[in-house]
Formats: C-alpha cells, sequence, structure tokens
C-alpha cells in the first residue's frame, strides 16, 4: 500500500459527519429516490431502463461536481446522494422485472457486490473511510459502496413488502426496528464502526423504499395514493430546509472555536 501523493489528498473531508442529522437527511433522500425514480418510470411511463439511463447521466453530472470540489459542500454532497437512490430504485426494478431476476436473486448479487466494493475498499487503501473521506481512492470507493447499496436496498424493500407480504407499512416497521439494532450495537458494543455505518446506511435505502411506496402506491395496495411528483417536492423542500439548519449550525459552531 503506497501512500497517497499531494494531489490525491485533499485538505478537508468530502462528507458531513455521521451525526442524527445526517441519518433523517439520508432516509429523506432514500424516500425520495424511490418516489422520484418511480415519477420518472411510471408516471411519466418511460420505462426502467430508459429512466436508469437518464439517472445515471445525472448521477455522472453530480458526481463531477463533487468530485471536483475541494472540500465537502452540502448541496453537492445530497444531490449525488439522491442521484445514487433514484437511479437505484429504476435500476433494481430493471432488474427485479423487466430481466426477470426476481427481488431474491438481485438482492444477493448485489449483497454480494456491497461486500466485494468493501473487501477490495479496504485492501486498497488499508482502511474503510465513514466521515473522514480526504484521498481521491477513498471517495471513489465511497461513491460506488453507496450507488450500490442503493441498489441492493431497493430490492431489500420490495422483496420485505411484495414476497413476504409485509406490505409497505409493516415492512418500514421491520426496517426500523433493524436500524435500531444497529443503532443500540454502535453504543454497547465494540463492533467496527464501518461495518455498522454501511450496515445502518442499506438498511435506510430499504425504510425508504418502503415509506416511498406507503406515501404513492395506490390504496388497494395498502399505499395512501399521493401524487409522486407531489410527493417528491415536499420530501425535497423538507430535506433543503433540514440541511440549511444543519449547514447553518455546522459553521456557527465552526465560528466559536
Amino acid at each position: 500500500m503506497t501512500k497517497p501523493s499531494v494531489s490525491d489528498t485533499f485538505a478537508f473531508s468530502k462528507v458531513p459527519a455521521v451525526t442524527f442529522s445526517f441519518w433523517i437527511i439520508k432516509i429523506l433522500a432514500t424516500t425520495l429516490g424511490e418516489t422520484g425514480g418511480d415519477a420518472l418510470s411510471m408516471t411519466l411511463k418511460i420505462g426502467y431502463a430508459v429512466s436508469s439511463l437518464i439517472l445515471l447521466g445525472f448521477f455522472a453530472v453530480t458526481l463531477a461536481a463533487q468530485v471536483a470540489s475541494r472540500r465537502y459542500h452540502p448541496v453537492f454532497y445530497w444531490t449525488v446522494v439522491v442521484a445514487t437512490t433514484t437511479v437505484g430504485t429504476t435500476t433494481s426494478d430493471y432488474f427485479d422485472r423487466t430481466l426477470g431476476l426476481g427481488y431474491v436473486k438481485s438482492s444477493a448479487m448485489l449483497f454480494c457486490l456491497v461486500i466485494i466494493v468493501l473487501v477490495v475498499w479496504h485492501f486498497t487503501t488499508g482502511k474503510i473511510q465513514t466521515d473522514h473521506v480526504t484521498t481521491r481512492s477513498n471517495e471513489t470507493f465511497y461513491w460506488l459502496t453507496i450507488l450500490v447499496s442503493n441498489t441492493l436496498g431497493t430490492a431489500l424493500g420490495d422483496f420485505t413488502a411484495t414476497d413476504l407480504g409485509l406490505g409497505f407499512v409493516r415492512g418500514a416497521m421491520v426496517f426500523t426496528a433493524l436500524i435500531a439494532l444497529v443503532a443500540a450495537a454502535y453504543f454497547f458494543t465494540r463492533l467496527p464502526h464501518s461495518v455498522l455505518f454501511w450496515s445502518a446506511y442499506v438498511l435506510t435505502r430499504p425504510l425508504g423504499a418502503t415509506l416511498g411506496d406507503t406515501l404513492t402506491k395506490p390504496r388497494v395496495e395498502g399505499g395512501l395514493a399521493l401524487g409522486r411528483f407531489a410527493a417528491s417536492a415536499t420530501i425535497a423542500v423538507a430535506m433543503v430546509i433540514l440541511i440549511a439548519l444543519t449547514s447553518r449550525g455546522r459553521r456557527a459552531a465552526t465560528a466559536e472555536t
């Protein structure tokens, strides 16, 4: 393992601190990814394949802005997260429905891919970073893991709600409970924080998927039948407000130190 060159090292971390507000915004982002992805592929009837290509383009543009930045920028960072959740939604649906893999096969494949990325990340850099990403290599693995994990989360959410027959509300309750268990493990065990972070990160995606479906699916399917575009806009506004509040608090805390 070689020492990062000067050009490979950033002056500041490119990702936010992992706090309670971070997880709330992440859940909002994953819910927005579900409603936004479905709005494009289903409401506009573009289809999963074309929607995935469009959203991959959106992901590439937002990621370019994030990578070009020399420090953490909340707008760039959370826009990329939303991009990964939307493209994860349509890509997972393409695997499950268009290609006919089903939720079990696609979930297993994507889970293995997440593990492979994390193993390669650790082998390449010596440590899996979560809230202090300061090199180009760590940033690359960070976003690759997020992209794959958000795609995996979509398949897990659909598997729980549909194949297991729990429905959207009970599915959301299951993933909320699992996230609570991960939080308890963080505070009361000595399990590696990187393992717990990515476990929680993966679980917030199916939670967002089931919450998004709860909002937008027809009532006969257990949803509230809200419009996908209206729901997406409302969630986006909530995200912007919370990001603005947390960023303001972070600047104030920095100014006092």
